[in-house]
């Protein structure tokens, strides 16, 4: 009676080609398992919610109640269970630009196919045979590799793969703060002009983030969505102490700081503004000149690092020379 193995030898099913249809079944099974665990409710359900409050589905963000992040299904496996946990990666990446709705659960499942995928083409490359790996030219880089060195390289693929997007994600909101801070200066300017030539507020405020949709659009998205929490109905106050945590930036704190003062006690906000990019643009002025001013302390620390050994070496220099020529 043939085995399994005489079968697969009549079919020319070699033990590599075997192992690599095995991974790419494992790899289509976890991404339609993750598409159907991150996919909204299906449209019997969405008429269903459709008539009861709050129930409503929708794929975009929500400017009220934010993002509902919390796990089901297949996302209890690797989206944390503690609310906090979920807040803090919720506000990072809406620090870092990322407003669509679902973002915490997207957030993770990206961090965990990357944790899984790295690994897994690493292996299949070391499953391939070996014409194949000289078509790719990739069998010199792998010929070498030890089981120890290989299982070492798909945890550190693991890793790479899991906390990768962590530091972009850290990357990318230091990077949007610096260009909400260079840009918001520009963007007051710009404000106050709009508020003297006589426009509104929040009028200024939208005709400000068009203006600045393709110089500066991190503060023109931030504007943009400041003016839509207003228009949704959430209190002023609210919006502006929103966007300033939405976006961590000390002087996007301020701006709002100054905007709600000048609206409770009625004076102009056009002065406001313009004060306060005078105060920016000299604060900024300020800390150019501190940096400079550390810059000599800092380079005599190197200079005499690197100074002292040659001096020692001009002055030590001769005595040895006379004790070698005394003693030798």
């Amino acid at each position: 009676m043939p085995t399994v193995l005489d079968i697969l030898d009549q079919f020319s099913v070699t033990p590599e080609l075997l192992g690599l249809m095995g991974l790419g079944l494992g790899v289509l099974v976890i991404f339609f398992g993750l598409s159907g665990a991150m996919a909204g409710p299906n449209a019997k359900t969405r008429r269903m919610n459709a008539g009861s409050v709050g129930k409503v589905y929708s794929s975009d963000y929500d400017l009220i109640r934010g993002d509902d992040s919390d796990p089901h299904g297949l996302m209890k496996a690797f989206v944390p269970s503690s609310k906090q946990e979920r807040t803090r990666i919720a506000k990072m990446l809406r620090q870092a630009g990322i407003q669509r709705s679902h973002a915490v659960r997207s957030f993770y499942a990206f961090r965990t196919i990357m944790g899984l995928v790295l690994p897994i083409l690493f292996v299949t490359a070391l499953a391939l045979p070996v014409d194949m790996k000289t078509t790719l030219n990739i069998d010199e880089y792998l010929s070498g590799v030890s089981w120890v060195a290989a299982l070492q390289i798909v945890t550190g693929l693991m890793v790479v793969g899991f906390y990768g997007p962590w530091l972009w994600l850290r990357a990318r909101i230091r990077k949007r703060r610096q260009a909400i801070s260079f840009s918001l200066p520009n963007a007051l300017d710009l404000l106050q002009v709009s508020v003297e030539a006589g426009l509104g507020f929040d009028s200024a405020m939208v005709r400000v983030s068009h203006e600045l949709a393709l110089v500066a659009p991190e503060i023109s998205q931030e504007l943009m969505i400041l003016q839509l929490e207003i228009q949704a109905g959430k209190e002023r106050s609210t919006a502006f102490m929103d966007m300033a945590d939405r976006t961590g930036v000390e002087e996007v704190t301020a701006f709002a700081n100054v905007i709600l003062q000048a609206n409770q006690f009625g004076t102009s906000v056009s002065s406001a503004l313009n004060i306060f990019a005078n105060d920016m643009r000299l604060d900024r002025e300020l800390r150019a000149q501190e940096k400079a001013n550390r810059l000599p302390v800092q380079m005599s620390a190197v200079m005499a690092l690197f100074m002292m050994p040659v001096l020692l070496m001009i002055c030590l220099t001769p005595m040895l020379i006379r004790w070698i020529t005394m003693f030798g």
